[in-house]
């Protein structure tokens, strides 16, 4: 599934970027357009992203400029560089500073879309249940709508965030299994920084929130260490019954 995929877009030119963001939210995208490098580095760390398109030459801040800083707090979001240089020096430096693609204007849509697909499809949960919803004690937990409802009445009683239902994607997957913090601040933030460590404590506190009046359900904090979601073994192997 590719719903919800949020695409960060820095592009000056005003025509060539709304070309852009046109072809990419036909393909189903919802796409973030900034026209100089200042401005989406202010997007990048107040919102939420799945792949960023950063145009080489902006005002302000220049996409190489960019997408290291990107890097500094992303080591896995994938970068894909567009610009009118099309030299090797320099899409190797678009290489070395951390970027994943590097396509020279103009460039096919419809071969950027096809690119898109495959960065996606890459960081994309590779066992998602096919109805996208998992089943934790007597809570079913929706991944696609980011909802949590209990089985008894089909009754949603939380909405998640996007980087809720990460981290609860994550736990249910090692769940009764002691998670290292590392570990989960790589899988869902792309970085291991202090400012990720204190935004995933705020998440696992609401979490925790959510599922306070569940029976068997806990979330267990071991200090510095790791996180473990604590399920009952009858109902842990109900987590991937869907897949079968």
């Amino acid at each position: 599934m590719e719903s919800n995929v949020q695409i960060l877009l820095a592009e000056d030119d005003y025509y060539y970027g709304n070309i852009i963001k046109k072809q990419l939210e036909t393909a189903g995208y919802t796409v973030t357009h900034c026209f100089d490098g200042e401005v989406a580095w202010k997007k990048f760390q107040r919102d939420d992203f799945d792949l960023c398109i950063l145009d080489v030459m902006m005002p302000k801040k220049d996409g190489f400029t960019l997408a290291q800083e990107i890097r500094k707090r992303n080591g896995m979001i994938p970068i894909i560089f567009i610009s009118s240089k099309g030299l090797d020096e320099d899409r190797l430096q678009g290489f070395r500073i951390g970027g994943d693609d590097y396509m020279v204007k103009p460039f096919s849509m419809r071969e950027l879309v096809m690119r898109i697909r495959v960065f996606i499809r890459r960081t994309l949960p590779k066992d998602l249940p096919s109805d996208g919803i998992y089943k934790i004690g007597h809570v079913r937990f929706n991944y696609e709508e980011k909802e949590l409802s209990r089985e008894s009445s089909d009754e949603v009683f939380a909405s998640l965030t996007k980087k809720e239902a990460k981290v609860l994607k994550y736990l249910v997957e090692n769940s009764n299994k002691l998670v290292k913090r590392d570990e989960i601040l790589l899988k869902v933030w792309g970085n291991s920084s202090f400012f990720s460590s204190r935004s995933m404590d705020v998440f696992i506190t609401r979490l925790r929130k959510h599922f306070k009046l569940e029976s068997g359900i806990e979330l267990e904090t071991l200090h510095n260490i790791g996180i473990r979601l604590n399920i009952p073994e009858e109902t842990e192997s109900n987590k991937g019954e869907n897949q079968q």
